[in-house]
């Protein structure tokens, strides 16, 4: 049962106010019985109700009724039967009257309730779609970032091959020399083991020296596989290493999965 959608209901204040039918008041004892919330919150209307009524009601001095009784008797005989009717007739007035008025502050409450859970779901929602827009926008940003510098025509391309791990591997690398930039196309990388990343090396050959210049963290994430990286080193070729996550201070060669040269 989920006692939180039971408990915003409304059925509650209509148990409170006795507008429940005799198998529902059943139900909600035996509900207040099974979940302590719910007796928590029957107990929190009926003192929201009583205070209500409390502060609604005339206030009266303790000699008060003496004195209103007194001139009463100043104007109107006193006699037994006449008392007995007026007292009952006056019970049930001010029972309909509690009950009328009770009816209403339960509505009241009930109302306020639901305005407030409404107006929680709405700010919720707000904040949902804020949160979807600024990622849309964020992405939108990134694919216009990288379309630009795919069709720079300053952009060199170097093709990397699958090495003796995966022969069947490949990837792209696409260098702005002017801008110091790279952007990866990983599309043909399988997807990392757990626990593992795709490091990519800037490399020169002669001696061979590698240098990192980033990390192709959540590749099952990027649905289009690209990665934007810097790159200001004189690089005479490209590689890319399994490594930890975290990545490696130097290429683990026996998990060197793409090279390629550059100008070739």
């Amino acid at each position: 049962m989920e006692v939180e959608k039971y408990i915003a209901s409304g059925i509650l204040e209509l148990y409170v106010a006795g507008a429940l039918t005799p198998e529902q008041n059943l139900e909600v004892q035996h509900y207040a019985l099974q979940y302590p919330e719910i007796q928590k919150e029957i107990e929190g209307i009926e003192a929201s109700i009583l205070k209500l009524t409390e502060s609604t009601s005339p206030k009266m001095q303790g000699n008060g009724f003496r004195k209103i009784s007194a001139e009463l008797d100043d104007i109107i005989p006193f006699t037994p039967l006449e008392s007995r009717r007026k007292t009952s007739w006056g019970n049930y007035v001010g029972w309909a009257a509690s009950i009328l008025l009770a009816v209403g502050l339960f509505w009241l409450y009930s109302e306020n309730r639901n305005l407030q859970s409404e107006v929680e779901i709405s700010n919720q929602e707000k904040l949902d779609l804020e949160e979807t827009l600024s990622t849309t926008k964020d992405a939108i940003a990134r694919k216009d970032f990288i379309l630009e510098q795919l069709r720079n025509q300053n952009v060199s391309v170097i093709a990397l091959g699958g090495q003796a791990v995966s022969p069947t591997s490949y990837a792209k690398v696409y260098w702005n020399k002017e801008q110091n930039s790279v952007i990866i196309d990983a599309q043909g990388l399988p997807e990392p083991p757990s626990g593992y990343t795709y490091q990519v090396w800037s490399l020169t050959l002669d001696p061979l020296t590698p240098t990192s210049i980033g990390l192709l963290d959540n590749l099952s994430d990027e649905g289009d596989k690209l990665f934007a990286l810097e790159n200001s080193n004189a690089s005479e070729a490209f590689g890319i290493t399994l490594e930890p996550e975290g990545g490696s201070e130097s290429p683990t060669l026996e998990q060197l999965y793409a090279l390629g040269t550059v100008g070739r």
